[in-house]
């Protein structure tokens, strides 16, 4: 498949809301993986992966004036944005 159509497609099934603070807040992470093979000749193959994370951005919830299912969404981000953090400190 295309690569453009692979990323348009992607990006429509974005979950996003109006807030108080931004008209177009992202309620999901994405990530995006490339795999690329190159095989110049019978005994050489070049592998590469490059890994893309866009995550959704913490919510302020008494700014941003969020409810209901909105507000659900913003203790969902801010806690898997929370458990990334303990993840990464982990990992040093």
């Amino acid at each position: 498949a295309d690569v453009c159509q692979l990323l348009e497609g992607g990006n429509a099934r974005r979950a996003v809301a109006c807030t108080k603070l931004n008209a177009t807040s992202s309620r999901s992470h994405a990530i995006l993986t490339f795999h690329v093979t190159n095989e110049p000749d019978k005994d050489q193959v070049f592998e590469a992966q490059w890994t893309f994370v866009d995550l959704a951005g913490s919510e302020r919830v008494k700014e941003s004036g969020v409810t209901g299912t909105a507000l659900k969404e913003a203790c969902n981000i801010n806690s898997s944005l929370n458990a990334l953090v303990n993840v990464v400190r982990a990992l040093r």
